[in-house]
C-alpha cells in the first residue's frame, strides 16, 4: 500500500495537540525570524550612527558645536552621540550653578554619561531575550509535541491485530515533524542570538570606552581652566 508522507499530509493527519503545537513553532518561527531581522539593521544603524559621530568628535569640531547639534538631532542621534549630550548637558548645569570644583563637575558627567550608557545598552539589546527563550524552548515544545504523537500513535495500533511496518510508519513520521519544526525555529534564534551578543558587546566595550575618552577630555579642559585662572591672579 503507498501511502503519502509528506510533510503537509501528515500534519493534515496527525492529532490536535500535534498540530497545535506545530501551529505555535511556527508562530514562533516568523516572530523569531522578523526579531532577527529587526534586529540586524537596528545594530547596523547603530554602528554606522555611532562611527559618524565618533569621525565629527575627533574631527576637531569644538564641544559646544557638538553638543547643539546633538540636540538638535535627539530622536536621529545614535547611542554615542546621546551619551555625548547627556554627560554635557550634566557639565553645563553644574557649570550654571557656580560649581568651579573640577572632581564635583567631572564625577557629576561621568554619572550622567553611566546612566545614558545603561539607557542606550538596554535599548540595544532589546528581543535579545525573545531569541534566547526561542533558541532553548522550542526544541523541547517539539519534543513535547512528538512524544504526544508517539503515544497517540501506539494508542491506536493496540486495537490492530496485525502490526507492520506500513502501520507503524505514518504516526511515527507525523510525530518527529514536530521535533524538526522546533529545531527549524531554534537553531536561527541560537545562531542569531550569539551573533547579536557578540555584536552588542562590542558596541557596549566601544561606548565605555568613549565615555573614558571623553572625560578625559572634560578632566583636561578643567585643568586648563584652573591653570588659566591661577595665572591671572
Amino acid at each position: 500500500m503507498n501511502q503519502d508522507l509528506s510533510i503537509l499530509s501528515l500534519l493534515i493527519h496527525a492529532s490536535l495537540p500535534v498540530q497545535l503545537v506545530v501551529l505555535l513553532l511556527v508562530v514562533v518561527s516568523v516572530a523569531s525570524w522578523a526579531a532577527i531581522f529587526r534586529k540586524y539593521f537596528s545594530l547596523k544603524r547603530t554602528r554606522a550612527l555611532n562611527d559618524e559621530f565618533e569621525r565629527e568628535f575627533w574631527s576637531g569640531t569644538s564641544l559646544n558645536e557638538l553638543f547643539a547639534s546633538a540636540a538638535q538631532n535627539a530622536k536621529l542621534a545614535g547611542p554615542m552621540e546621546r551619551i555625548f549630550a547627556s554627560g554635557m548637558r550634566e557639565y553645563q548645569k553644574l557649570r550654571e550653578r557656580n560649581i568651579v570644583d573640577a572632581g564635583t563637575l567631572l564625577d557629576g558627567a561621568r554619572r550622567a554619561m553611566r546612566a545614558s550608557f545603561q539607557r542606550e545598552l538596554d535599548a540595544v539589546e532589546q528581543n535579545l531575550s525573545f531569541l534566547a527563550t526561542v533558541g532553548s524552548v522550542s526544541p523541547y515544545v517539539g519534543l513535547f509535541g512528538t512524544v504526544w504523537g508517539i503515544m497517540h500513535a501506539f494508542t491506536g495500533l493496540a486495537a490492530l491485530a496485525q502490526v507492520t511496518l506500513s502501520t507503524v510508519a505514518p504516526g511515527i513520521a507525523e510525530a518527529l515533524v514536530a521535533t524538526a519544526i522546533g529545531l527549524f525555529a531554534a537553531i536561527p534564534a541560537v545562531v542569531a542570538y550569539n551573533r547579536f551578543a557578540r555584536e552588542i558587546d562590542k558596541i557596549a566595550i566601544a561606548l565605555e570606552t568613549y565615555i573614558e575618552e571623553f572625560s578625559n577630555i572634560l578632566q583636561r579642559n578643567l585643568s586648563a581652566n584652573v591653570a588659566a585662572a591661577a595665572t591671572n591672579r
